[in-house]
């Protein structure tokens, strides 16, 4: 990650001073000089990290005089180095950056971190910047100190970058572990300072002593800077924040990764994207909750993690037994009919129910049933021991002996599949990816309406399927293409029901122009109305948005 992470304090004698910084040196690039031999220019240095950070650090801008809260490490000290053996990244530490550049930004990010851009009780993180000066992620904190002004002394740690989603985009992981180092350093300097205070109380001695502003900083024994070092009796502190924060830049750098999208996000990218936010600001909470969860949600959080590992598609291929490796697949053991009426109830978004001894054979068959519908109408609970609402999920696994409640089992919006064994003594022994042979099927509904005429994505699809030209990478693709042009009618019917408010005679219209209209015009529109709701949240804000900028244009 390009960015840059120091710790800065408020000297009383010389105000914002940055103390500590690690910085990333990426390897060079490989050239065709580099490939015979030549060095690289600007990389003279290189093996010597040591003597080229004591060169920088005692630049003319740190040969200031210092006091020794302002001082982390002596001139004389080369600072610290740690060597990423993976992707050959060298993480250096000094007091100031290597770079002159680098020194006015970090510069102006310890002066503003200290001063003006602080948060309601000058404690806590903030975000600031610009795209000239950097981006900077800051958390203030106190550290207790029994000589300062008030018994504490106010330090900032400071992430700087140019990247400013992906400095945003890390604040829940920064907020996270850039707590943790700042709870051990003040933990450590409170006991320090309760020792202090228990051998002389210094509240008792500023009160029996006379009070003079211009020499208050030297009434403390001529200490009135003391050094971080001092505060905490930490002998090995900066070699352990050195630590910290070069792990932290690697950290930082390889959670989130850039991925080249050829055209605009799909909408189940942009569903994937907005979960895995919720997960991540849900653990977050989670984690910065003072006490911690409850038995019960512990024990839910850990099913739900459960459930998460079943639905890695990944996981599901290394796992042992009969599983369904297609839709074609499943057509093929269910029969055209049973596959027809399954995929029917999916794509009307009802309840699909599989009751069953294996989990695995189940969870591949919510695999492959789950492609025919967009991301975000996916709802599943791929095994469990009691029945769940429909509007908890469309796609619910049952053990073999869990019963449907009568108002589940008469509905006409439910259909269920019980997988039974056929194995026994008798019959000879049979291939694992038999299924036919080991299982039977029975597909149960109350549903009375026709499905033999729509929707036209499950034509198009069956057509697809009875086509054994095509390969199964071809079918996918063309459910794929299908998709696609379904979520796109959605779109333009969202836009003009819902978000334009237009009557049922112009929405006739608009279904007619998509296509919608005619054979199996009932489940078309009931498809296009569930797909509705898979449409993702930043789609639904950007649309609101536009038609209200829109709205607004004319009086402009």
């Amino acid at each position: 990650m390009n960015a840059l992470v120091a710790l800065c304090h408020f000297c009383e004698l010389h105000g914002p001073r940055t103390l500590f910084c690690t910085e990333a040196l990426h390897p060079p690039s490989p050239s065709p000089s580099s490939q015979v031999g030549a060095q690289m220019p600007g990389d003279r240095d290189g093996d010597r990290d040591g003597e080229g950070l004591t060169m920088k650090a005692n630049s003319s801008a740190t040969q200031k005089e210092m006091c020794e809260g302002c001082r982390s490490l002596p001139a004389s000290h080369p600072g610290f180095v740690s060597i990423d053996d993976e992707t050959g990244i060298r993480f250096l530490s000094h007091q100031h950056p290597r770079q002159p550049q680098l020194f006015s930004v970090v510069r102006q990010a310890c002066v503003r971190s200290l001063s003006c851009e602080v948060c309601p009780g000058r404690e806590g993180p903030i975000f600031f910047g610009d795209e000239q000066h950097g981006f900077v992620f800051s958390h203030t904190f106190f550290i207790k100190d029994s000589l300062a002004r008030g018994f504490q002394r106010w330090y900032s740690i400071v992430m700087v970058a140019m990247d400013r989603i992906y400095l945003i985009n890390s604040w829940p992981f920064l907020l996270r572990h850039l707590k943790l180092t700042i709870q051990s350093l003040q933990s450590t300097a409170l006991k320090v300072f309760d020792n202090e205070q228990g051998v002389c109380p210094q509240r008792a001695v500023r009160m029996n002593s006379a009070f003079s502003p211009a020499v208050f900083p030297h009434q403390r024994s001529g200490n009135a800077a003391r050094s971080l070092t001092s505060l905490t009796q930490h002998p090995n502190l900066w070699a352990s924040l050195h630590s910290s924060f070069s792990w932290l830049l690697k950290a930082c750098g390889s959670r989130l990764t850039e991925k080249l999208l050829e055209g605009a996000p799909t909408e189940d990218t942009l569903v994937l994207i907005e979960r895995q936010t919720e997960q991540e600001e849900e653990m977050s909470c989670w984690e910065g909750a003072e006490g911690g969860a409850s038995k019960t949600q512990r024990h839910l959080s850990e099913t739900e993690l459960a459930h998460n590992f079943l639905s890695d598609d990944t996981k599901l291929d290394e796992l042992p037994g009969p599983k369904f490796r297609s839709l074609r697949h499943l057509r093929q053991v269910l029969g055209a009919p049973d596959f027809r009426q399954l995929a029917w109830h999916v794509l009307m978004g009802n309840q699909v129910i599989w009751r069953g001894a294996d989990p695995v054979l189940i969870q591949s068959a919510f695999t492959v049933l789950k492609s025919l519908l967009p991301v975000g109408c996916v709802r599943s609970v791929p095994y469990s021991s009691q029945y769940e609402e429909a509007y908890k999920c469309n796609f619910l696994g049952l053990c073999p002996d869990v019963p449907i409640p009568a108002h589940v089992s008469s509905s006409e919006f439910t259909v269920l599949v019980d997988v039974t064994s056929e194995r026994s003594c008798h019959i000879p022994a049979v291939r694992e990816d038999d299924i036919s042979s080991l299982y039977q099927f029975t597909i149960t509904s109350a549903n009375t309406q026709p499905i033999d005429r729509g929707p036209a994505l499950l034509n198009k699809l069956e057509v697809a399927l009875c086509n054994e030209n095509l390969s199964v990478d071809v079918v996918s693709h063309c459910l794929l293409c299908l998709k696609e042009e379904w979520m796109n009618k959605v779109k333009v019917l969202f836009k003009f029901s819902k978000v334009d408010g237009r009557g049922r005679e112009d929405t006739q219209k608009v279904l007619a122009l998509l296509g919608a209209t005619g054979p199996g015009e009932e489940d078309n529109v009931r498809l296009l109305k569930y797909w509705m709701t898979g449409l993702s949240k930043t789609y639904k804000s950007h649309l609101m948005t536009a038609v209200r900028g829109g709205e607004r244009s004319p009086s402009q």
